[in-house]
């Protein structure tokens, strides 16, 4: 990658992904490429800039980290989500709904990502290109939902969109050339994903997903702020 790839972003500043899995680790390795930032740093469980998404004083604690840094914060990208781990799955019924699974969904998909926002986003320069980027998902689109289940997932993605829309209101007001926005990184081969992969489906490699994602980025303004992407940059409903 070349630094005409980013080069919408102000050089020398500082880019945070957040959370080092499949898609994150990708999007790093990219940014980093680019040569447009200072530093790529990364936040997760077992990385240097160690933080709990479910734990609100790590947080502002990553964030009190971020922001003692000379350079300006450019970019935030968040690659966090959740879909099952080994006592929750995706309910293919309202029958296999518990206020157990709802609320790890929505605690892990909506609330966190909330208070990254909360904490990360007055960091942003008021001056020049800044995005803060969340990873949403299709299946979090309300119009676009025909076939039901997962419902812990489709409606905590569906909270984070809008938990993007109202920040994203409220950044205007002081960061107006800054963008907020949940971006749809279509189905990536990833630990999250593989179990309910379909035949048929197309099935992307976490570095494809995270070139497609880049190039996204690269064309996001202020005037995209508070909008659901697909990783080609087409609007999704709501």
């Amino acid at each position: 990658m070349t630094m005409e790839t980013l080069g919408s972003f102000p050089s020398g500043g500082l880019a945070l992904v957040i959370g080092a899995g499949g898609i994150g680790s990708a999007v790093r390795k990219e940014l980093a490429g680019s040569g447009r930032f200072a530093e790529v740093l990364v936040a997760g469980r077992r990385e240097n800039l160690a933080f709990d998404l479910l734990d609100e004083a790590s947080i502002a604690a990553l964030a009190k980290t971020v922001g003692e840094r000379k350079e300006d914060l450019r970019l935030v990208f968040d690659a966090t989500g959740y879909l099952y781990d080994d006592e929750h799955g995706p309910e293919k019924s309202w029958r296999h709904v518990t206020p157990e699974a709802i609320a790890r969904a929505f605690a892990l998909n909506a609330t966190g990502p909330m208070l990254l926002m909360k904490h990360l986003l007055p960091l942003l320069p008021r001056r020049g290109k800044a995005v803060f980027a969340t990873l949403s998902a299709k299946v979090g689109s309300i119009g676009d939902n025909h076939i039901g289940g997962w419902y812990g997932y489709r409606a905590s993605k569906a909270a984070l969109n809008q938990f993007v829309r109202t920040a994203a209101v409220e950044l205007a007001r002081t960061h107006g050339e800054a963008a907020c926005v949940a971006l749809h990184p279509g189905t990536v081969d990833t630990p999250l994903s593989k179990p309910f992969a379909k035949d048929g489906l197309t099935v992307r490699s976490p570095e494809e997903a995270a070139r497609k994602l880049v190039r996204c980025l690269e064309g996001i303004g202020a005037d995209h702020s508070g909008l659901f992407l697909d990783r080609s940059g087409e609007t999704l409903p709501w």
